[in-house]
């Protein structure tokens, strides 16, 4: 019998960051890097954030493999033009943030970049695509490689293997039938649904955890507010934006940071900037109930 689970934006944020639930996302995670992951710890992406012009990179999870190498996971619903250089971006500040000054160029961790995108990200054919940086002869079109005195210095056989590496899967464009572990991982993003004879790992563990029955009142309770949340906001936000009335976003995201909603979700929703997002939620804990009487001033 097929199983109903949560929406993986949710499950994203809230339940796979615990350490005993890492085995969904080490599963999903092994099936699309095609090798063994195991994840030591959940990272913070703001930790060195080091002036209040420095961009935020708070990101859906931002996690540590047992090898010492880092992964960003993000799953985008609403569509964002510009979402290409938001992942440039989050790779380079990962790259920064866990290189302490001074250290040698030989500890530049590794980065992947995970994006599950839930709208039409740039233009091509297929479903899943994965972009790494290989070094090309602009004459013999030979492949840079790493010399045996850099192999031996390094735990790289391959220039590749230094850079980070994107993998993109546009979920609306999988056309439903699973032929591999991969695929039917693809199928579950995008229908929350797990079939009964799906195999792939982690999957097991995502039929205990994420349907909606097997969860705590508690979780059912948060899981049913944000899900609420969501569509009255975008609900507002698209009548907003329809009557031109930039201010009724702008109030909107007030009203999203009183409930404590989670700032990227508000600027997935809003569009708005996290940058923008945080100069309201400094309004409101500048002059809390009056803070809409500020908001022209933005």
């Amino acid at each position: 019998m097929a199983r109903k689970i949560i929406h993986f934006d949710w499950a994203l944020k809230k339940l796979l960051r615990q350490k005993a639930n890492f085995e969904i996302l080490e599963g999903f995670l092994s099936v699309l890097l095609n090798q063994d992951i195991v994840i030591q710890k959940i990272l913070d992406s703001e930790s060195n954030k080091d002036s209040e012009s420095d961009k935020f990179n708070r990101v859906d999870v931002f996690a540590e493999t047992e090898n010492g190498e880092l992964v960003i996971i993000e799953v985008q619903v609403d569509n964002e033009v510009d979402y290409f250089q938001r992942m440039a971006y989050g790779t380079s500040k990962a790259i920064t943030e866990y290189m302490s000054a001074g250290n040698e160029y030989m500890n530049v961790k590794k980065v992947y970049s995970v994006n599950i995108v839930y709208f039409d990200l740039g233009q091509g054919h297929d479903y899943v695509y994965h972009g790494k940086t290989e070094f090309i002869g602009l004459h013999n079109h030979d492949v840079l490689r790493l010399s045996e005195k850099q192999k031996n210095a390094m735990p790289h056989t391959k220039v590749a293997d230094i850079f980070p590496e994107y993998y993109v899967l546009k979920v609306n464009d999988f056309n439903g039938i699973a032929k591999d572990s991969l695929d039917e991982w693809v199928y579950v993003l995008k229908n929350s649904i797990v079939e009964d004879n799906f195999k792939a790992k982690g999957l097991d563990k995502v039929k205990e955890i994420l349907i909606y029955e097997m969860m705590s009142d508690t979780d059912k309770a948060n899981y049913q507010a944000y899900m609420g949340n969501m569509s009255n906001a975008k609900s507002t936000i698209f009548t907003a934006k329809l009557e031109g009335r930039l201010e009724g976003v702008h109030l909107i995201c007030l009203k999203a940071l009183r409930k404590r909603m989670d700032i990227q979700a508000i600027s997935d929703i809003t569009d708005l900037s996290v940058e923008t997002i945080q100069q309201i939620k400094q309004l409101l804990d500048t002059f809390g109930d009056s803070a809409e009487e500020h908001l022209e001033e933005m």
